[in-house]
C-alpha cells in the first residue's frame, strides 16, 4: 500500500464506514423535466427531495419523518446550472420506484473518470514584449477554473505578488480552511459521490481542497502559474517557470480523490464554477468514448458554453489507435498532446574516445572512472545479469522481442553499474526517469557500441548525465499516447481540435509528494515532469484566457475558432508536423487536429467560425432520435428541431464513406457550408486556396470573400469529390495580413469498440505470474469485419476464435504496425473493478508493491486501452474469467 505522508496542516479527516446498505446501492444521476415541477414548491431542491421521499415511501415501511431523513441522507447533490435534476444513492428497488415519479426523464449510473513549464510558453512563441502576452496583459483578471485534485497553495507558482484586487464580479470562495490570495481566489471540494461509492480498501482521506495527488497543482501552474525564477527538476530544464496566462486568477474545484473523479462530483463542481463566474474551464480527465447524453462533461459544459465560458478538455492518453479519443464534444475544444523541442540527455563515453548521446532523466552521478562494459543481448532475466556486477550492461530489444520495460526492470534490480538500452521504441518518455543509471540510445548508435565491445575484450566506458538540450528537431510531433479520432459519440465533428505540449512538461508540484526514488531514498521537488494530454489541456486553457483577456466580447466558439484556424501545421524543420506513431509521416488531422496551438497568431485570426446555441441544438436534433436525449443536454423540453443539420459551422471538415460492396472506381462527394465573421480590418478581401490532394477535386464557392465591415458575416460552400480512399488536406483563406487554415479529412465510416480476450498461456517473464496477452478487437460496423491486432505474440487459441464466431463477424488477421510495448506509469494508477471476474488487479507504484500483495512491474494501462477494454497484467483466479469478461465487455 502507498505510504501517506502527514504534515502539520489544518484539515479534517473523514473516516469512511462502509455499511451493508451502501454495498447494495449505487450512485445515480437523475434527469428531471423542470416543466413538471408543481407550483407549490418554491425551489427545485424541495421538489427533488419530495420526489425522492415519495419514491422511498413506496419501498420502505417507516414513518414520514424517517422517510424524509432517509431521503436527505440519500440525496448527494442538487444541480442548478448544468442540468435539471439531482444525484442520489439508490438501491435497485428505489431506482425503479423513482422512475414512476412525475417529471422523471432518465437516470445514469455514476461514472468514474480517468485522469488523462519552464520552456513550453517560449516554444509556443509567447514573448513578454510583443504578441498575446502584452495584448492581454498576461490574462489579467481572467478567471480560470480547474476541476482537478486540488492545489498546493504554498507553491511559488501561486504567489500573488503585484496582482490587483479580486474582480467584484467574482462570487466564489475558499472552503476547508484554505487561505486564498489574489491569485488563488476560489477553492471548493466535491466528494459526496466519492464517499458514497464502494471502495472497500479506502480507510481515510484528507477532506480538504489541498492537493494530495499532485495532478491539480501541475495543471494549474501550466495554465496560469506565476513567474518563478530558477525552476528545475534537480538541475534538468533549469529556467523560468511561467504559466501561459500568468496574470489570470485560479479557482480550484477539487473533484478528484485518490485518483478518481466521479460524475456526480464533476457535475457539482462545474455547476458551482458556473455560479461562481469563471471565464475559462480546464478539464484534464475524461469518462471514455461514451455517448454525449450520458457524458457528464458534455452535459455540464453545454450549460457553461451558454454562459460564455470557454472550456478546454483533454483528448485522452489511449493512442495511437484511432477511435480512442475522449470528450469529442462539439461545444468544447479538445486537445491532443505533442512534444517539445527539448530533450534530456546522458552521454556514454567509450574507452576509444567516442561519445554516444542518449536519453535519460537519471538524477544521480556516475563515477568518472571507466568500468567494464558488456553486451547482454536482451537482458531478459536476472540470471543473465548475475555476472554483470559493477559493469555497464548493454541491452538490445532486437532479440526475442523483449520489451524495454523488462530490460529496465531487470537492470534496475541487478547489481549492474548502469544500463545502456538500444531501443527503437517510439515512446520512451515513461522510461527516462529511473532509479538506476541508464540511457536509451538509438539502433544506429547501438551498432557503434556493440562493435566497440566486440573488438575489445577489455572494453570500458563511463557515463555523464543531467544535460538539457533545446532546439531539438523535428518538433513538435504528435506523441504516441495522445488519443486519436474519430469518436463514435460525435463522428460528424473532426476531433481532436488542436495539439499542445504534453510530453515531459515541468510544472509545480507539492513538496510532500515524492517525485522519484534514488536508492532507498524518496526525493521531493517543487517542480516535476509529467506527460499526458492532461498537460496539453491547460496549455490551451491558458491560451483561451489570453484571448478572453484581449477580446472579452468573443464567444467560446470564436475563441476556439481563432486557436484552430491560426495553428501551425509545420514543425521547426519547415515540414508538415509528424506523427511519431506513424513512422514520422505527416500527422493526420485525426491525430493533430487543426495543428499546433500558436497563441500570438490566434490573437488576430481575421475570420472566425462562430456557433450559436441553436446551431448545436440543430446538430443534436440530426444526431438523436428522441427529444429526451436532447433535453438531457439542453435542459429544455421544447427544443426547436425544425432545421436539423449535421453540418455544424465548425472550422474543420470530415466526410465519411462506406466502401462495402463498392468498386475501386466508385467516387463519392461531400458538400459543406460555412459562415465566417470578419473580426479583422473593416474592408478586406480573402482568397481561398486548397492544397492539392491526389485524386480529389475540391472547389470553394465563392473563392473570394469581400468584407466591407468589421463583424460582417459571409458564407461559402466547400465541395470535395474523389475516390473512396482516405485522405486529408487544408483549405486556407488569406488576405494581405492573415492566413487561415481549415483541415478536412475523408474517413471510412466506422465505430470502434475494443474487446478483451484473456489467455493464461505464455511465458512467466517476471517470475511471479503468467503473461496475459489482452488482444484489442476493432469492430468496423459498416463492413461487418473485425480485425484482430497481433503484437508479435504467437498464440491464437480456439476459445478466442469461438468468441469471434459468437460475435458473428468475419475475421481477418493483420499484423499490428506497432509492436506491443507496455508502458510504465510513474504515478499510482486507477484500478478497474474486474474483481467480479476473479482477477487480481495491479496497482503499481514504481513497479513495487501492489494492492493484491503481489509484485508486478507492468501497469494495467497501455496504449491499447479502449472504451470497452483494458489491457493489464495479472493472474486469473477463476476458470470462468474469459466468459465473465465476454459477457460484460463484449462488442455489441
Amino acid at each position: 500500500m502507498a505510504t501517506m505522508i502527514r504534515l502539520c496542516l489544518c484539515f479534517s479527516i473523514i473516516v469512511l464506514h462502509l455499511v451493508s446498505r451502501m454495498a447494495q446501492s449505487e450512485n445515480y444521476i437523475i434527469h428531471m423535466d423542470s416543466s413538471s415541477m408543481p407550483k407549490l414548491f418554491s425551489t427545485k431542491h424541495n421538489w427533488y427531495l419530495s420526489t425522492l421521499s415519495s419514491a422511498l415511501e413506496n419501498t420502505h415501511v417507516t414513518t414520514n419523518d424517517n422517510i424524509l431523513n432517509t431521503a436527505s441522507s440519500k440525496l448527494i447533490y442538487t444541480y442548478t446550472n448544468v442540468m435539471n435534476g439531482f444525484s442520489a444513492n439508490l438501491s435497485p428497488n428505489e431506482l425503479e420506484a423513482l422512475k414512476n415519479s412525475p417529471g422523471y426523464i432518465s437516470s445514469t449510473l455514476d461514472l468514474q473518470a480517468k485522469l488523462h513549464t519552464t520552456h513550453s510558453p517560449q516554444f509556443l512563441g509567447l514573448n513578454p514584449k510583443i504578441g498575446a502576452w502584452p495584448a492581454s496583459k498576461f490574462g489579467e483578471d481572467v478567471i480560470v477554473g480547474l476541476v482537478d485534485s486540488g492545489l498546493w497553495l504554498e507553491s511559488e507558482s501561486f504567489k500573488d505578488e503585484g496582482m490587483t484586487e479580486i474582480p467584484s464580479r467574482w462570487k466564489g470562495q475558499c472552503e476547508s480552511s484554505i487561505k486564498c490570495n489574489n491569485k488563488l481566489i476560489g477553492a471548493r471540494l466535491f466528494n459526496k459521490g466519492f464517499t458514497f461509492a464502494k471502495y472497500p480498501n479506502l480507510v481515510t482521506f484528507e477532506n480538504s481542497t489541498r492537493d494530495t495527488e499532485g495532478h491539480g497543482t501541475h495543471t494549474s501552474s501550466i495554465a496560469v502559474g506565476s513567474q518563478v525564477e530558477n525552476a528545475s527538476f534537480f538541475g534538468f530544464a533549469n529556467g523560468t517557470a511561467q504559466g501561459i496566462a500568468s496574470r489570470a486568477r485560479i479557482a480550484m474545484y477539487k473533484a478528484v480523490w485518490d485518483g478518481k473523479a466521479h460524475s456526480t462530483d464533476v457535475l457539482a463542481a462545474i455547476d458551482s464554477a458556473i455560479s461562481d463566474g469563471v471565464d475559462v474551464l480546464s478539464l484534464s480527465f475524461g469518462f471514455g468514448n461514451i455517448s454525449m447524453y450520458s457524458d457528464p462533461i458534455a452535459i455540464a459544459t453545454f450549460a457553461a458554453m451558454e454562459k460564455g465560458i470557454f472550456v478546454s478538455t483533454s483528448a485522452g492518453n489511449s493512442g495511437p489507435d484511432r477511435g480512442t479519443l475522449n470528450s469529442a464534444i462539439p461545444w468544447v475544444i479538445n486537445v491532443g498532446a505533442s512534444t517539445l523541442d527539448r530533450e534530456f540527455r546522458g552521454t556514454l563515453a567509450l574507452g576509444n574516445g567516442v561519445n554516444i548521446p542518449g536519453l535519460s532523466l537519471y538524477l544521480g552521478n556516475f563515477s568518472a572512472h571507466q568500468v567494464p562494459i558488456v553486451f547482454m543481448d536482451s537482458c531478459d532475466t536476472l540470471e543473465k545479469l548475475a555476472n554483470a556486477s559493477g559493469k555497464i550492461v548493454v541491452c538490445s530489444e532486437d532479440k526475442n522481442n523483449v520489451p524495454l520495460s523488462f530490460q529496465v526492470y531487470n537492470v534496475h534490480w541487478s547489481n549492474a553499474a548502469a544500463g545502456v538500452f538500444i531501443s527503437s521504441t517510439i515512446d520512451t518518455s515513461f522510461f527516462l526517469r529511473n532509479g538506476s543509471a541508464g540511457i536509451i540510445i538509438n539502433p544506429g548508435n547501438g551498432q557503434i557500441v556493440k562493435a566497440y565491445i566486440k573488438s575489445n575484450p577489455n572494453a570500458k566506458a563511463c557515463m555523464s548525465f543531467k544535460t538539457t538540450t533545446l532546439a531539438t528537431k523535428p518538433a513538435p510531433s504528435v506523441d504516441v499516447y495522445s488519443s486519436r479520432g474519430p469518436s463514435s459519440s460525435c463522428p460528424f465533428v473532426l476531433k481532436p481540435d488542436i495539439t499542445a505540449p504534453g510530453t515531459s512538461i515541468l510544472a509545480a508540484w507539492p513538496p510532500n509528494l515524492p517525485v522519484a526514488q534514488f536508492g532507498s531514498q524518496n526525493l521531493s521537488s517543487n517542480f516535476n515532469f509529467l506527460t499526458g494530454t492532461s498537460m496539453a489541456c491547460p496549455h490551451v486553457a491558458g491560451v483561451g484566457a489570453l484571448l478572453r483577456g484581449a477580446h472579452p466580447d468573443w464567444s467560446p466558439a470564436a475563441i476556439r475558432s481563432a486557436i484552430m484556424t491560426t495553428s501551425d501545421i509545420f514543425d521547426n524543420t519547415k515540414e508538415l508536423i509528424k506523427d511519431i506513431a506513424d513512422d514520422y509521416k505527416p500527422a493526420s488531422p485525426l491525430a493533430l487536429g487543426s495543428g499546433h496551438a500558436n497563441p500570438n497568431k490566434a490573437l488576430d485570426p481575421g475570420l472566425v467560425y462562430d456557433v450559436g446555441v441553436q446551431d448545436y441544438v440543430n446538430l443534436l436534433c440530426a444526431m438523436s432520435s428522441t427529444q429526451q436525449n436532447i433535453s438531457i443536454i439542453t435542459r429544455s423540453s421544447t427544443n426547436n428541431c425544425s432545421n436539423p443539420s449535421l453540418d455544424l459551422n465548425y472550422p474543420s471538415f470530415i466526410g465519411f464513406f462506406s466502401s462495402n460492396g463498392s468498386s475501386n472506381e466508385s467516387r463519392v462527394a461531400w458538400e459543406f457550408q460555412r459562415t465566417v465573421t470578419n473580426v479583422g480590418e473593416k474592408q478586406t478581401i480573402y482568397s481561398a486556396n486548397v492544397t492539392p490532394i491526389k485524386g480529389f477535386n475540391v472547389s470553394v464557392v465563392p473563392s473570394k470573400l469581400v468584407f466591407k465591415e468589421k463583424n460582417e458575416k459571409l458564407s461559402y460552400k466547400l465541395r470535395i469529390e474523389g475516390p473512396m480512399v482516405e485522405g486529408f488536406g487544408y483549405l486556407t483563406w488569406t488576405d494581405m495580413k492573415h492566413a487561415q487554415v481549415q483541415v478536412w479529412e475523408a474517413k471510412e465510416m466506422c465505430i470502434v469498440v475494443s474487446l478483451i480476450i484473456l489467455d493464461r498461456t505464455g511465458p512467466s517473464l517476471d517470475g511471479v505470474g503468467p503473461l496475459l496477452p489482452a488482444v484489442p478487437i476493432l469492430c468496423f460496423v459498416s463492413s461487418k469485419q473485425c480485425f484482430r491486432y497481433l503484437h508479435s505474440h504467437p498464440h491464437f487459441h480456439n476459445a478466442e476464435m469461438a468468441l469471434l464466431n459468437f460475435l458473428n463477424v468475419n475475421v481477418s488477421l493483420i499484423e499490428d504496425p506497432l509492436r506491443f510495448q507496455p508502458l510504465i506509469i510513474r504515478k499510482r494508477s486507477m484500478v478497474f473493478d474486474f474483481k467480479m471476474c476473479g482477477l487480481d488487479l495491479v496497482d503499481t507504484m514504481y513497479g513495487r508493491e501492489v494492492s493484491t500483495g503481489e509484485t508486478f512491474f507492468h501497469d494495467i494501462f497501455n496504449r491499447f486501452m479502449g472504451q470497452r477494454g483494458v489491457q493489464f497484467w495479472g493472474t486469473a483466479g477463476k476458470k470462468n474469467t474469459r466468459e465473465c469478461i465476454r459477457k460484460k465487455w463484449m462488442c455489441i
